[in-house]
């Protein structure tokens, strides 16, 4: 179980997203993150633990943009670290999901195969 926001709009990204995940952390104890434009480009904070563990370490960083999207994760495949919460991201391409990926031992082949690294423990070794 997770819980997943997005935003886009006037206001700050940052600030709306963090109040909604708040409204969602029941969701997801183990770990939260979030992804906000930023110059046009991705900037990713995550934390390991509760989303005040989040907040604190977002709390003096500065987004220029006006959308992005936020996650509370509570740990089904690896462990609650840092490097396993969401969202996922490769180049400035970021993405949240709740559940277990049936089939992710098919899509992990095929992004190897395609030159992918893979930064996180959530999709268990081949």
């Amino acid at each position: 179980m997770c819980g997943i926001v997005g935003y886009l709009g006037p206001q700050d990204p940052k600030k709306m997203i963090i109040e909604c995940l708040k409204k969602l952390e029941y969701r997801g104890y183990d770990s939260a993150g979030l992804a906000v434009l930023h110059d046009g480009k991705t900037k990713r904070i995550r934390a390991e633990g509760k989303l005040k563990f989040l907040e604190d370490k977002v709390s003096g960083e500065i987004f220029n943009g006006n959308l992005g999207i936020g996650h509370t994760r509570w740990a089904t495949h690896g462990p609650a670290v840092e490097k396993n919460a969401h969202p996922h991201q490769v180049g400035e391409i970021s993405i949240v999901h709740n559940g277990i990926i049936e089939n992710y031992l098919e899509i992990k082949k095929d992004l190897i195969a395609r030159g992918a690294e893979i930064h996180s423990d959530t999709i268990q070794n081949l």
